[in-house]
């Protein structure tokens, strides 16, 4: 049994790494940190509101035990007897604490602050595990004995999810997506407004279509010698808040290089992560992607769910006479739970049996 720290552990993220962790079967809870505001009380006590609600946001249950844990202060964190540091920090904090925790352990991250190092990985379980092996050159390079691997944004994870068969099997040319996003997305603080969202679509999520383009190439790339070549294609995108709580939902257009068909495409997608099954991951979905042939789905109140939310469900797939090669389709993934902190948990899951959690 590994022991994993949280750090941001009263936030949103950080309640969605304890909803994942407090029963997990390899690795256990062993220190919660957060700002200087919380350290020194139990859990329970750092997540009471003035009024005596608890600001809790998951829709499972905490642990009594893990309430009952003393939360520690992120910038003193002592993680030596820490196996692995999961973190849920505002990239400002990350870019100055999650060094200090990976000179000494590995350290896995929802934050933004070093996608786009070139030594570090943007790893998305079943479809670059490959780029694990770019943390022992990070280790090298930087001088730590562990190292920071971030999750991709969650926009990014069920766009690369999908698109990987297309790509294996098809190649790509270039792709579009409008992406339709929950509010949960955009966390607690400062979030979107209740008046903002309500009978309305918001058409702009600062920073958000950059980082779908630059780390959607990154992921698909491959590793060379010098590190990670980025997909030679093009992404284009645009990104919007819409009133829904939970679930992406991104309509998306791919221009193929070999000529495709519905029925090869919905063959590919539905062998999609095979090899990560074969691997006793856990928090793995047993199936990567399901596809629907209902034209109605899929929906995120109906779909998001599925498989815990660690499957990413596709829908409406049609061939696109307006591109090269085109065809189109919409997916649901689930942005709280793949695209936020159980992703993190998977992509400790792989680390673990790829051997670097040692």
């Amino acid at each position: 049994m590994r022991s994993v720290a949280i750090v941001g552990a009263t936030g949103v993220v950080g309640q969605q790494f304890v909803v994942a962790l407090q029963k997990h079967p390899w690795f256990k809870i062993a220190k919660l940190a957060a700002s200087q505001r919380s350290a020194g009380k139990t859990y329970e006590e750092a997540l009471r509101r003035e009024n005596g609600a608890l600001a809790w946001f998951c829709d499972e249950e905490p642990d009594p035990e893990v309430l009952r844990m003393k939360v520690e202060d992120a910038a003193t964190l002592n993680v030596d007897d820490c196996d692995l540091v999961f973190t849920a920090l505002e990239s400002d904090q990350a870019l100055l604490l999650e060094p200090k925790y990976a000179k000494k352990k590995p350290v896995i991250s929802t934050a933004s602050a070093f996608r786009y190092e070139p030594d570090v990985p943007i790893i998305v379980p079943g479809v670059n595990n490959e780029h694990v092996e770019l943390l022992s050159r990070q280790k090298e390079s930087r001088g730590w004995n562990g190292f920071i691997t971030p999750i991709p944004n969650c926009t990014t994870t069920g766009l690369v999810i999908t698109l990987k068969p297309i790509y294996d099997r098809f190649g790509i040319n270039r792709v579009l997506m409008t992406s339709m996003q929950a509010v949960s997305g955009a966390g607690r603080s400062p979030g979107v407004l209740a008046l903002d969202i309500l009978d309305n679509v918001i058409p702009y999520i600062p920073k958000e279509e950059e980082k779908v383009q630059t780390e959607t190439l990154k992921i698909l790339g491959k590793l060379g010698s010098k590190g990670i070549e980025i997909a030679p294609f093009k992404v284009s995108c645009t990104c919007t808040r819409v009133n829904v709580k939970d679930g992406h939902t991104e309509s998306v257009f791919v221009s193929a290089k070999k000529t495709l068909t519905v029925e090869a495409v919905k063959e590919a997608m539905s062998d999609a992560g095979k090899e990560l099954k074969e691997l006793g991951l856990p928090s793995a979905p047993t199936r990567m992607i399901y596809v629907l042939d209902d034209p109605f789905r899929p929906q995120p109140r109906l779909d998001r769910n599925r498989e815990d939310g660690m499957a990413t469900t596709v829908g409406r797939i049609r061939l696109d006479d307006a591109l090269e090669n085109g065809v189109k389709y919409v997916l649901v993934s689930h942005n709280t739970k793949m695209g936020a902190a159980k992703g993190a948990v998977l992509v400790g899951e792989l680390l673990e049996v790829k051997g670097f959690l040692t």
